[in-house]
């Protein structure tokens, strides 16, 4: 989760996201920011993400971001 945290803070290092979970939903992360968070998380943890997967409720929270990684992790 830590290695996750870092990326995020990446792209916005103003959020907290120890307890944000509205990232979508609050127009906090815009499409350029989720097709920039997409390819990181692509390569820093070789999976791969289909469209099936781009839906708000896996990228409004640090938490949901890292069960999805976690579940393309284990298929």
């Amino acid at each position: 989760m830590d290695e996750l945290i870092d990326i995020l803070k990446g792209i916005h290092p103003e959020v907290d996201y120890e307890t944000e979970e509205a990232l979508i939903d609050s127009r906090i992360f815009d499409s350029f920011d989720i097709v920039t968070l997409v390819g990181q998380l692509t390569e820093e943890y070789d999976i791969e993400i289909g469209p099936e997967d781009l839906l708000p409720e896996n990228f409004n929270s640090a938490k949901s971001i890292y069960e999805l990684v976690c579940r393309l992790m284990e298929e």
